[in-house]
């Protein structure tokens, strides 16, 4: 039975990568510099601990490794700007380790905007492309948790943003480690790009409402511009592939569920 890597899988999406392969019946390896404490572990799953960037549990770690999901993530300061480095680490790590499949999750059309975290997404994107290793890139659009969590922050001080002109097609975890497992097991040994988006695209004030009305916030849904690069990208579409609306789990029903 194939051993599934996960690199990054104590993080948002690479949980849900662990969860959704175990839950399949494969033997399942996350790879973290720091591991998890027992609750926050899946059970079956098991955990090492590996750097990337100084090498540390590389070997251990992909020592009989069929295949390797990269969902490694970094926000800002100098583990975003490291970031792309790191996944060129990976991608040597991997080839050294003979491992058969790669798969790296990124974001659609994530070159297209200037903002410095997009701008490192779309670089670990080009490194899997030129690499020589069997790859498969999942460009995913936003997560239900990015959603939330900017309505959630604005509600702390009495406003949900909703930012003019802009619409999100958000998409559950649940749905993109579907995904990229499918992708880690799938037959063939060249390049694959894998596009997914939410289920529904949705204008960000009705998507506010919906996040008001589930959790009973009392704050004010208000339109408000975003500047800047992120705003304009947003403004422009570029975040939203409809055509590739393979999502199950609704935005509503994803903040009902929790």
């Amino acid at each position: 039975m194939t051993l599934i890597a996960v690199a990054g899988g104590t993080g948002l999406a690479g949980r849900a990568v662990v969860a959704e392969a175990v839950a399949r019946g494969y033997r399942v390896r996350s790879l973290s510099r720091h591991l998890p404490s027992d609750e926050k572990r899946v059970a079956g799953a098991e955990y090492v601990k590996v750097d990337f960037t100084t090498g540390i549990g590389v070997a251990t770690g992909l020592e009989g490794v069929g295949a390797l999901i990269e969902t490694l993530d970094a926000r800002s300061g100098a583990a975003l700007s490291a970031l792309p480095v790191t996944s060129v680490a990976v991608l040597a790590a991997a080839a050294e380790a003979g491992i058969g499949r790669i798969v790296l999750l990124t974001i659609v059309r994530a070159g297209e905007c200037s903002m410095a975290y997009y701008q490192a997404q779309a670089a670990r994107a080009l490194s899997y492309e030129h690499s020589g290793l069997a790859a498969t890139i999942v460009y995913a659009t936003q997560f239900h948790d990015l959603v939330a969590g900017i309505f959630a922050a604005g509600a702390k001080v009495g406003v949900i943003p909703a930012f003019k002109g802009v619409s999100f097609q958000p998409i559950s975890t649940v749905d993109v480690a579907r995904l990229l497992v499918d992708a880690a097991v799938a037959d063939g040994s060249g390049k694959r790009k894998v596009l997914t988006g939410g289920p529904e695209v949705m204008d960000m004030k009705e998507l506010a409402r919906q996040w008001k009305l589930v959790t009973g916030s009392k704050a004010m849904v208000v339109g408000l511009p975003l500047p800047g690069s992120f705003g304009r990208f947003l403004r422009a579409g570029k975040n939203l592939i409809p055509d590739a609306a393979v999502g199950s789990v609704k935005f509503r029903d994803w903040m009902a569920a929790r």
